[in-house]
């Protein structure tokens, strides 16, 4: 079988390529690289042994889009690609919306076309909103408070109508919360633009230097600590997640969504604990006000995913500090290395 993968250059892509294959799959990565790095694929081959090809493309492009499938006998597609930031999202939502929803339905009428009916989704714990409902399963109220989960959202329901439409079709809808962590090889990892939206990475960047301390947004909460609580997910297990899902498309029509969690909430302060515990680094930390929108507690109802894909995180939370503090403590300014080194660490870009 070939994937194609959007995004696949990505945190949660590259990752997921990793795992795509260790499992005997053959790839096709497509990505334009403006939240990636080509670097993060040529490490996927060290890793893996393996090589594959790489368009540097955008999904919005439909002539170069449809080069792809013409040129490829492509069986599915794991859909990563889309601009991600909820602040960023906030500020340029028309960008938002253009690039996530146009490239996602460019995707779809060209996997029509193709006759390639087979689609995993990455969406978003996003989609959730401020549900009040603990934990959250697939079933909660769905309502997000911004562009990005918004975009998420409503990709969601084209979908669904997409289905509604051919019966032939089989689409997974995975709902993530919160990946942290890296590739045990310390060779891929999180690598964000300018200072990180997240927490993880914005801890490790504070331990390695980069930064001088971490800003925790509220500590007067209804929680142990008073800090926000949240489902942290090692992204090898939630890409693990993407491979159960795909196994389960083989045989099975239909749209399904999946909640991709480990179904336990760690506080803010859990993390930083866990984070100094596991390194011996310590995280200076200031409080601040608490930030608009932010729920007190979220975490996954995962058993969905148990029952359904034979999925369930197995990596702890004390791995996912171990593993991210490797990938930043070897690579400081992530894939950024002295120009030499990036001529020579380049994936073959088509």
């Amino acid at each position: 079988m070939t994937i194609l993968v959007t995004g696949g250059a990505g945190y949660i892509g590259s990752h997921t390529c990793v795992e795509l294959l260790q499992s005997g799959y053959e790839i096709i990565v497509l990505d334009n690289f403006s939240n990636s790095k080509p670097k993060s694929l040529k490490r996927v081959s060290e890793i893996t042994g393996k090589s594959f090809k790489t368009y540097q493309i955008d999904l919005v492009n439909r002539n170069k889009l449809e080069d792809v499938f013409s040129q490829n006998k492509i069986t599915a597609v794991i859909h990563f690609a889309g601009l991600k930031a909820v602040g960023e999202s906030v500020q340029i939502p028309l960008e938002y919306y253009h690039n996530n929803l146009t490239g996602t339905i460019n995707l779809c009428e060209m996997m029509r076309k193709y006759e390639v009916k087979k689609l995993v989704f990455s969406s978003s714990a996003t989609v959730y909103g401020s549900t009040g409902d603990l934990p959250i399963a697939e079933n909660s109220r769905l309502g997000a408070t911004n562009p990005y989960g918004r975009t998420k959202l409503m990709i969601e329901e084209i979908l669904r109508d997409l289905y509604e439409s051919d019966h032939n079709w089989s689409i997974a809808l995975l709902r993530y919360f919160n990946p942290i962590g890296a590739h045990s090889s310390g060779l891929i990892g999180e690598d964000p633009k300018g200072i990180p939206n997240n927490l993880m990475p914005f801890i490790s960047q504070v331990a390695v230097g980069k930064l001088e301390c971490l800003n925790i947004y509220g500590n007067d909460y209804s929680t142990k600590d008073g800090t926000g609580i949240r489902d942290y997910i090692h992204v090898v297990d939630l890409a693990i997640g993407h491979i159960r899902a795909l196994e389960n498309l083989e045989n099975n029509n239909g749209i399904e969504a999946f909640n991709l969690g480990t179904g336990t909430g760690y506080s803010v302060l859990d993390l930083v604990n866990a984070f100094e515990k596991a390194t011996g680094e310590s995280i200076p930390y200031v409080m601040k006000e608490r930030r608009p929108g932010d729920a007190a507690v979220c975490f996954a109802d995962p058993t969905k995913a148990m029952e359904q894909l034979g999925f369930k995180a197995t990596r702890s939370i004390e791995m996912m500090c171990e593993d991210t503090w490797r990938w930043q403590k070897t690579n400081p300014n992530g894939y950024t290395g002295n120009l030499e080194l990036n001529r020579k660490d380049q994936a073959t870009v088509l």
